[in-house]
């Protein structure tokens, strides 16, 4: 079973779409003066209908996993996800509390396509930038700086984050959803991204299959494989950062 180039265009395509929604959506609910509990709903709401009826559509052979879906798996749907070999992981809306605060910009849409566990098809796209990254043409990695860059949540930095911080001599970026943290990178506003506080496979996977495919190193906190389409969709850490900084970033979290 392989992956086609239409996979690629797909995943764009559908996260840039979805995203299109998210801004309009967001527009018209400010107007209304709709609170921020009602802002995330509405969002999470839309951009995964719009998924999962366009994936249902245009993929009725491939099995998806959406956040805003898992809860309503049946014994039955979850063993046919876990037995297909092609699975679209989906984030509709990354970055809820960003989403819900005009106007921010750190919040994402994120669209994966797994193979046999491995993420190989991703876009991440900010819908308040106007752009997308996505596999179907990999971005190129701007030149380093001489400040390295450690990427944190905007409320809870890990310590590991500080570990490294503070071995490597870097400045910590507070940031909200973990695709825009991943994409931070690529545009060469950061340069590491360490998390230990906990996520699922819709958090990280369409942000590591654009990350991987434009030659970022990407794995668990303890160097391995970062695996998709669980039993157990929970992915509690995972490392993401420039090639030229994995081994000293490994070698701080491995030693405590």
């Amino acid at each position: 079973m392989t992956v086609t180039p239409d996979d690629h265009f797909l995943a764009a395509k559908l996260a840039t779409l979805a995203g299109e929604l998210l801004v309009d959506l967001r527009a018209s609910l400010v107007r209304d003066s709709v609170s921020p509990t009602e802002l995330k709903r509405h969002g999470d709401q839309l951009a995964h209908e719009f998924l999962m009826e366009s994936l249902t559509r245009l993929r009725p052979h491939d099995a998806v996993l959406s956040e805003e879906g898992v809860e309503a798996e049946t014994p039955a749907t979850k063993a046919d996800r876990l037995a297909a070999r092609r699975v679209w992981i989906v984030d509709p809306l990354d970055g809820t509390r960003e989403f819900s605060e005009p106007p921010r910009d750190d919040w994402a849409v994120h669209v994966a396509l797994c193979v046999d566990g491995r993420p190989v098809v991703g876009a991440v796209a900010l819908p308040a930038l106007g752009v997308t990254f996505s596999t179907a043409d990999p971005p190129t990695l701007p030149a380093a700086t001489d400040q390295v860059r450690v990427l944190v949540s905007r409320t809870r930095p890990p310590a590991e984050a500080t570990a490294i911080a503070e071995a490597l001599g870097a400045e910590l970026v507070p940031m909200g959803s973990a695709g825009a943290k991943t994409m931070a990178i690529l545009r060469g506003r950061a340069d590491c991204y360490p998390h230990s506080g906990g996520q699922y496979e819709w958090d990280s996977c369409a942000p590591v299959a654009v990350a991987a495919a434009a030659g970022l190193w990407c794995s668990r906190i303890d160097g391995s494989p970062l695996t998709y389409n669980s039993p157990d969709p929970y992915l509690p850490d995972l490392l993401i950062c420039r090639t030229e900084l994995a081994d000293k970033v490994l070698a701080v979290l491995r030693s405590g």
